[in-house]
């Protein structure tokens, strides 16, 4: 009975429903979606490791510390069962060609071709001394081919490392992926490159693992028996898939775990909002089923089958959109899928996800037991209604009152109060105690505590916030003033709905404002340490050259957009009157029997040129004819004051110059104007190449060092741009990530303040209905719920904001205080952004509820009852 009674009621308001079963269905497809990624990471990284040993049925595991000998490794080839073994030897070897060096892993041929993970796609395999096969991206970039020599470092009986050629027999392939997190691997032949892992090990070649492939008809489990048997105590007989997940626990230390846990969080938050949008929707489904249930208790039903009627209907809808969003969830994951497989990504990825029972069942169990959950406050109001009583029409649920309200309102005063205690003290941690850790801890927990702290009480305060912000968009004209009227009918449900709102957008603020103050605060850190925004520094010339930058580099550099001005100084290698003791330390006058001199790199700079180029050109005001500039961080190191007297020795001369000093960041070389660094060197180098890039701007950095990895000569890239390229592309990486998790509370938030504006419509049908009569437009009545919508998501929206800067900036004190002085941050777009989709979201989320409240006729809408 109760089940046709529930079943007839969810066919009448399905389209009340039906917001939050997709507030439900998104929840549950990211956590279906999230399963799906943790089942792709393990997968991918059992089969990148069970890759490596092809087809064998087996993998021989030494003891720990003693390595199988070549007698243990000859008794496995020639056990019973045994068809054939392969000692699993993964080498690293210097290649040289092209004018390039490339450290590339390398492999052994094996007997039989089933236990070989890579193909050939070229050529042959090596057969013997002197032969290689390359990963067809290591032969490009040494551009040889087959049939070409290439260099490899090897060793003479003295230990002196000299470069033998070696033939290109063939291009090798990874289709498996077996060695992609080394970059691939070249192969020698199986003999070769054991006697060279001997040579690099002492006389050993250190073998740790065999795999081992039987016989046709062999029994596994018997043929594992007796190698066990056989082996030294302490070895372990294992199957690949087997060690592949052993090895995967071990490589990750727990990290994939983590990872899991990570996302899920934000699951559990889309699943937070999803929970508010549903208490919303049975409170007010509730409120207008009160003749309904009012009948019911009048015919005999009891207040438990009132209430299990709720629960339900909640436990049906919780299961039908928990199980839509497993198949919305695995069709993202497929898709997704074959998205990056077109990428650099797809040798890591299989071809379809895998769908096992915790991708179904976990998700389905998740989002059907909030739904219930969410359901049971509404479901307790049901049971209250009295057979009589409720005959009546209900105003619908209205904020606590008495007791209970006093307690929640105390309890969550505390809460706010001490969290914000806690991350206060995470910041100062981080910042005067520079514990970056405790504090980071700290400040989580007190984010954390304040913001439940904030969500509880958002009842008792929120709604006075509207009011406020009602009454200033009120001014407006009578429209607005309705609009703010109507968020306040119901308090309880604004300040839930606005709630949902909050959560997402205070989480996206927090990271938006963490961000930015991370940017901020290691850029000015880096503007103390590094003088220009990149140096390109020479550290090879050639066998008869000095290191220089190529002529071709220099041009390239100052061709690239984004490049505002460049120097190129010349420098040399001198000795200084500073020498080191026993100590370590430095001391003043000439280096002592036995103790050696301290050396210095000294630049040559055209103050007048070089200006342009350093990021405080105020710097080199010190510079001039017999004088040597010192950065404050060397002088210090080497004891030098302004106006002390320093002796150079150079190639060609020494000289004694004054000591000056400026802030120019933790620079190594000295400076000197270009007619001192003759005396000292009559032909320096060229080693030296500054950049200064356009404000701000990263972007050119990228360039650069495609200029630099296409030229012939080693030159290293550094300074304050590169580093703060490096750690942005970090960071907006993750940031990206986060927000794009975030997104997905705010879009549940947002269906909730449709489903608000959505349910008040239908409840105020007659009042719809009387401002129609008396003259109100449809166009008035729209643009009503239009600021309705906006009031609710704006003022969620702001609030957001307000406090995701609050936590931003104490988590950016708390974890990187101890780095340096940290610089607060205001990302002003971001700020915007979020904002003005807040209140375009709260005014399309009108447009359907607008459309129901214009469409019956006022006569029409007066006469329902």
């Amino acid at each position: 009975m109760m089940l046709r009674l529930t079943l007839a009621q969810m066919r009448r308001s399905v389209g009340r429903l039906t917001a939050a079963g997709v507030a439900i269905l998104i929840g549950t497809a990211f956590v279906a979606a999230t399963l799906l990624a943790g089942n792709l990471i393990t997968r991918s990284t059992y089969d990148a490791i069970a890759a490596q040993y092809a087809s064998a049925d087996l993998v021989v595991k030494a003891p720990v510390g003693a390595p199988l000998t070549q007698a243990q490794r000859e008794a496995l080839r020639t056990a019973p069962g045994v068809a054939a073994t392969a000692d699993q030897i993964v080498s690293s070897e210097l290649f040289t060609g092209g004018g390039r060096t490339i450290y590339q892993g390398v492999i052994g041929t094996t007997a039989n071709p089933r236990l070989m993970p890579l193909e050939l796609s070229e050529g042959a395999w090596p057969t013997g001394p002197g032969q290689v096969a390359l990963p067809p991206d290591v032969a490009e970039r040494l551009r040889v081919g087959v049939g070409s020599d290439v260099g490899v470092e090897t060793w003479d009986e003295d230990g002196e490392t000299q470069t033998e050629q070696f033939t290109v027999t063939g291009l090798v392939a990874d289709p498996k992926n077996a060695y992609g997190m080394q970059g691939g691997a070249a192969v020698l032949d199986a003999a070769t490159l054991a006697e060279r892992a001997a040579a690099q090990r002492g006389g050993d070649p250190q073998v740790t693992e065999v795999s081992v492939l039987l016989a046709d008809g062999a029994s596994l489990g018997e043929v594992r028996a007796a190698l066990a048997q056989a082996l030294p105590r302490g070895a372990e007989v294992v199957t690949p898939a087997e060690h592949a997940a052993a090895t995967a626990r071990a490589m990750t230390g727990g990290q994939d775990v983590i990872f899991l846990v990570f996302v899920l969080t934000f699951a559990a938050i889309a699943l937070l909002v999803a929970g508010l949008v549903i208490t919303n929707t049975f409170q007010v489904l509730v409120a207008q089923r009160t003749r309904t249930l009012a009948l019911l208790r009048a015919v005999g039903a009891g207040k438990r089958q009132v209430g299990a009627g709720v629960l339900l209907e909640a436990a049906m809808l919780g299961v039908a959109a928990s199980l839509a969003g497993v198949l919305v969830g695995c069709g993202l994951g497929q898709l997704a899928l074959l998205v990056a497989s077109n990428g650099d990504a797809a040798p890591f990825l299989p071809s379809a996800i895998t769908v096992t029972w915790q991708v179904v069942v976990i998700p389905v169990l998740v989002g059907t037991a909030v739904t219930v959950l969410a359901a049971l406050v509404p479901a307790r109001a049901a049971t209250r209604v009295a057979p009589l009583a409720a005959l009546r029409p209900d105003t619908g649920p209205s904020v606590e009152k008495g007791s209970a309200g006093r307690v929640r309102l105390v309890l969550s005063v505390l809460a706010i109060l001490g969290g914000f205690a806690l991350l206060g003290a995470g910041a100062a941690l981080g910042t005067v105690e520079e514990d970056p850790q405790l504090g980071l801890l700290a400040g989580v927990a007190g984010g954390a505590l304040s913001f439940v702290g904030v969500a509880v009480s958002a009842v008792f305060w929120l709604p006075r916030v509207t009011a406020l912000t009602g009454r200033l968009v009120g001014l407006t004209g009578p429209t607005a003033r309705l609009a703010a009227a109507n968020t306040l009918r119901n308090p309880r449900r604004t300040a839930a709905t606005s709630t949902a709102l909050l959560i997402g957008v205070t989480l996206v603020a927090m990271m938006s404002t963490g961000a930015a103050s991370a940017r901020t605060s290691l850029t000015a850190l880096l503007d103390t340490q590094y003088p220009v925004d990149v140096a390109l520094v020479a550290l090879d010339g050639g066998e008869d050259s000095a290191p220089s930058v190529p002529a071709a580099v220099v041009a390239t550099v100052r061709g690239v957009d984004g490049v505002a001005s460049i120097a190129q100084p010349a420098s040399t290698q001198v000795t200084i009157d500073r020498y080191f003791d026993a100590a370590g330390h430095v001391a003043a006058g000439a280096a002592p029997a036995g103790t050696e001199p301290v050396s210095a790199h000294v630049v040559g700079v055209d103050a007048a040129e070089a200006r342009a180029t350093l990021a405080d050109g105020s710097a080199l005001d010190a510079l001039a004819p017999g004088t040597v500039l010192a950065a404050d961080s060397l002088a210090d190191a080497w004891g030098l004051a302004a106006g002390d007297h320093l002796t150079l020795q150079g190639p060609d001369g020494g000289e004694t110059l004054t000591v000056a000093t400026a802030p120019i960041g933790a620079v190594t070389d000295l400076m000197v104007v270009p007619a001192d660094l003759a005396t000292l060197d009559a032909h320096p180098d060229a080693s030296r190449l500054w950049v200064a890039l356009t404000s701000g701007d990263v972007s050119a950095v990228a360039a650069i060092q495609d200029a630099v990895a296409d030229a012939d000569a080693q030159i290293s890239v550094e300074g304050a741009a590169v580093e703060r390229a490096s750690f942005e592309s970090v960071i907006d990486t993750a940031l990206g990530v986060v927000v794009g998790l975030l997104a997905v509370a705010v879009v549940i938030a947002l269906i909730g303040v449709a489903n608000t504006l959505s349910l008040s419509v239908l409840e105020r049908r007659r009042e719809s209905a009387t401002l129609r009569a008396i003259g109100v437009t449809r166009g008035q009545l729209r643009w009503m719920l239009a600021v309705e919508g906006m009031l609710i998501a704006g003022v969620g929206a702001v609030l957001g904001i307000a406090l995701g800067l609050v936590y931003g900036w104490g988590g950016s004190l708390a974890a990187l205080g101890s780095i340096g002085d940290v610089r607060l941050a205001v990302p002003w777009r971001d700020v915007a952004l979020v904002a003005a989709i807040a209140l375009a979201a709260g005014l399309v989320a009108s447009v359907a509820p607008g459309r129901s409240a214009v469409r019956p006729s006022p006569v029409a809408a007066l006469a329902t009852e």
